[in-house]
């Protein structure tokens, strides 16, 4: 077993520089309250969705200033001797309260509530947002592709049109919100996601004729392989399918054309040749809008790439870690909260409910209180789901989050979060989000 890689470093400089000032001044040991939540959802949508949950907690206990990390801080000045100690023995030992992951959210829901002192929660911010703004935008473009794919199965195709971490975080994020397998061999072993995948062009180009192709696959890969038909002329690439490996096929995919159109010739000519089982896959930059607009199309899969592994036009979520309670020398709660008109915040600790009416999400229910303990927290509010759990509770990170059987748990959820939601909510068009948020005190 290979050792953990430190993650203490994906960290913003600011950070340090404010622990190491915090240090210095007194003021790093002051318990405070930070928040993760988003002023508004993007590109007028009407729900985001949690995802990284439980990527974030398997990074957070890799959140170790070893003896690299350390050497690289001291050489390159960032922070102080002083600071350099108190890094050395650096752990989190606050506690994390949060929106289960695959639950969906909406404006000023807090996501995350991370409570600990100054020093040991400010540095933890950037790490959060990567993790979260990235994944939750995904999984947001994954489940509004899934409401328009409907009982058909979507794959995840995107590996090639981000990074290679990324790629495998894009996969977990689609798989939560509806998809059903990936091309991501990583992602597979990782988290326990079903792979999928045939040939490319490639493929077809390498061998002298197009039978060739497909005879030498059918031979690999049996004859419910999926043929890919259109690397020359589609009308005959579904004869040549056909005439190779008969009417058993189990499926052709089209890369390209107008595939409304296309798919609807295809279908009507693998009938005539008695291929009436043969599946029809559609790739080729597909998004939420290019798959309800082949809603009516006699296709059977969808496999989507560039959209998916970007955010369909939302490659963030725009999540943000602001400070909104920290406890004065008298041991009292003091709200706070940055006040500036366009990017304002609301100060005091939250507890969030979702107020359901014959279980459809009516509410997004915000209690706020100048500040509590954790055990004050309300527990119960009427015709309502409580949307937060613990997730570290003073420096114990739940396993149950980690690994695949926590992404199962996570789809598991979506789906169920889902089901609440209103049918207004289900539309892809611009619109405000699908509840309203609501502030409360307690």
């Amino acid at each position: 077993m290979t050792a953990s890689v430190s993650t203490a470093l994906f960290t913003d400089r600011y950070e340090l520089t404010m622990l190491d000032a915090a240090l210095h001044d007194g003021t790093a040991s002051r318990r405070c309250v930070f928040e993760v939540f988003a002023r508004r959802l993007p590109a007028g949508r009407r729900f985001g969705v949690v995802a990284g949950t439980g990527r974030l907690l398997g990074l957070l206990r890799d959140f170790r200033f070893g003896d690299e990390e350390l050497r690289f801080l001291r050489d390159a000045r960032v922070v102080d001797a002083d600071t350099l100690r108190f890094l050395e023995g650096y752990r989190f030992t606050g506690s994390i309260h949060g929106y289960r992951e695959g639950d969906l959210y909406f404006p000023g829901s807090p996501l995350l509530t991370v409570e600990g002192t100054f020093a040991e929660a400010v540095i933890l911010e950037t790490l959060a947002l990567s993790v979260l703004n990235s994944d939750s935008a995904v999984a947001a473009a994954a489940a509004r592709m899934s409401i328009a794919a409907g009982d058909r199965p979507l794959a995840e195709m995107g590996s090639r049109r981000t990074g290679e971490e990324s790629a495998v975080a894009a996969a977990r994020a689609a798989f939560i919100a509806g998809f059903g397998a990936t091309s991501n061999l990583e992602a597979g072993r990782r988290w326990g996601i079903p792979t999928m995948g045939t040939a490319a062009h490639s493929w077809t180009l390498l061998h002298d004729t197009e039978a060739d192709a497909f005879r030498a696959q059918v031979q690999a890969l049996g004859e419910q392989t999926t043929l890919l038909i259109d690397t020359y002329d589609i009308p005959t690439g579904v004869a040549t399918a056909i005439a190779v490996a008969g009417t058993r096929l189990g499926g052709v995919r089209i890369d390209s054309g107008d595939l409304p159109a296309v798919a609807a010739q295809v279908r009507r000519q693998l009938d005539d040749l008695g291929a009436r089982d043969t599946r029809i896959t559609v790739t080729s930059d597909l998004d939420e809008f290019a798959i309800a607009a082949l809603a009516a199309s006699p296709v059977d899969a969808y496999g989507v790439g560039t959209a998916l592994a970007t955010g369909s036009g939302s490659p963030t979520a725009g999540l943000v870690y602001k400070l909104v309670a920290r406890q004065a020398a008298d041991g009292a709660w003091i709200p706070v909260a940055k006040t500036s008109t366009d990017k304002g915040s609301r100060g005091g600790r939250k507890s969030a409910f979702r107020v359901l009416d014959d279980g459809v999400a009516r509410e997004e229910m915000i209690l706020v209180s100048d500040g509590y303990e954790p055990h004050q927290r309300p527990n119960a509010v009427p015709n309502a789901r409580d949307l937060q759990v613990p997730l570290v509770v003073h420096g114990d990170i739940d396993a149950a989050a980690l690994g695949p059987s926590g992404v199962l748990s996570a789809r598991a959820h979506h789906s169920q979060a889902r089901s609440e939601l209103p049918l207004t909510a289900l539309a892809l068009s611009r619109s405000d989000p699908a509840i309203e948020t609501t502030y409360r005190a307690m």
